[in-house]
């Protein structure tokens, strides 16, 4: 009785050990997943906070709440359900769709740096705060998580194609885990965001003159982040962008830009020594920042002239019939 008890209590115990082994590679390829999508999460953490300028600071953390959960729902209910069923019966769509996905990354990324070279880097929602004038908290919301959908299919389509190989229990749980960090994460560090400059004013206010000194640090550093944030994350979407595309052209055949750029990176990482795992990683993303630069201009060129088009054509004039 005794030997079938402790039988059955290594039985258990061998379980639990494969349990934990199958936690901790889920949360092994989740982690993977997540660093790949790295420049898409940067982008919307930078983009997210303008949402609610201008806005009551009471209301900042009930709509940054808002469109967390509805960047949940994008990713848990929508995106989540279509990306498995691709990727289970449909599994060589995912390269095409990762690469078209790459190209709309590298076509934000160049428009950005077009709008602000051009002058034009004022939005709507920028000119209409100039004006005094806010969006109700339902249309800043719904505009939010419209933007936020295309950025959270950017983040599950590349972490799916890190974790294809995996079983398709498996890839669920990745992807689902891989939705909640990073919708934590983004949001969290959003909120933080923006509620440091009034963490700032409470601050400078106090008696305490290194609270007053903190407090008006943070103010000051409030809009240097959200640049720094903004610059970051449209060299990420470019960096991003490219590498996708390059390793997508190598799955598909054409493999003289993959080849060249991984040559390269090979003789440096050979050529500096001890440096040669950094430097070969720079000179990857370098090589993969100026497809994605090439690429996202020829797209942005396009779109240009497309518009133009139409411009002239009337069709962009509010006033025609």
């Amino acid at each position: 009785m005794s030997g079938g008890l402790f039988a059955l209590l290594d039985d258990i115990a061998v379980l639990a050990k494969a349990a934990a082994a199958s936690v901790d590679d889920v949360g092994a390829a989740a982690s993977r997943a997540s660093v790949k999508a790295a420049g898409v999460i940067v982008d919307d953490t930078a983009v997210t906070p303008r949402y609610v300028e201008g806005l009551s600071p009471t209301r900042e953390l009930p709509i940054i709440k808002k469109i967390a959960i509805g960047s949940l729902r994008n990713k848990l209910l929508f995106i989540l359900p279509a990306a498995m069923l691709l990727s289970q019966f449909f599994p060589v769509a995912l390269t095409p769709l990762l690469m078209i996905g790459g190209t709309f990354l590298c076509y934000e990324g160049v428009e950005k740096i077009w709008e602000r070279l051009a002058g034009h880097g004022e939005t709507d929602a920028d000119a209409a705060h100039e004006r005094g004038e806010v969006a109700s908290e339902d249309e800043i919301t719904s505009g939010a998580i419209r933007t936020d959908f295309i950025l959270s299919a950017e983040i599950m389509v590349i972490s799916l194609n890190e974790v294809a190989d995996e079983p398709f229990l498996s890839r669920a749980i990745i992807l689902v885990v891989v939705a909640l960090a990073i919708t934590v994460l983004v949001y969290g560090v959003v909120a933080l965001i923006v509620k440091m400059d009034d963490v700032g004013l409470h601050l400078s206010g106090r008696e305490s003159g290194a609270s007053r000194a903190i407090g008006r640090a943070l103010v000051a550093a409030m809009p240097r982040l959200l640049s720094t944030l903004s610059v970051v994350g449209v060299a990420a979407m470019i960096w991003v962008g490219g590498h996708i595309l390059l390793v997508g052209l190598d799955d598909l055949g054409l493999h003289a830009p993959y080849s060249w750029v991984h040559h390269v990176e090979e003789s440096v990482h050979e050529a500096t020594g001890a440096l040669g795992g950094v430097l070969g990683w720079l000179t990857n993303t370098v090589g993969s920042a100026i497809l994605g630069l090439i690429v996202g201009a020829v797209v942005v060129a396009v779109m240009h002239v497309i518009h133009g088009v139409r411009g002239r054509d009337g069709h962009d004039d509010p006033h025609k019939a």
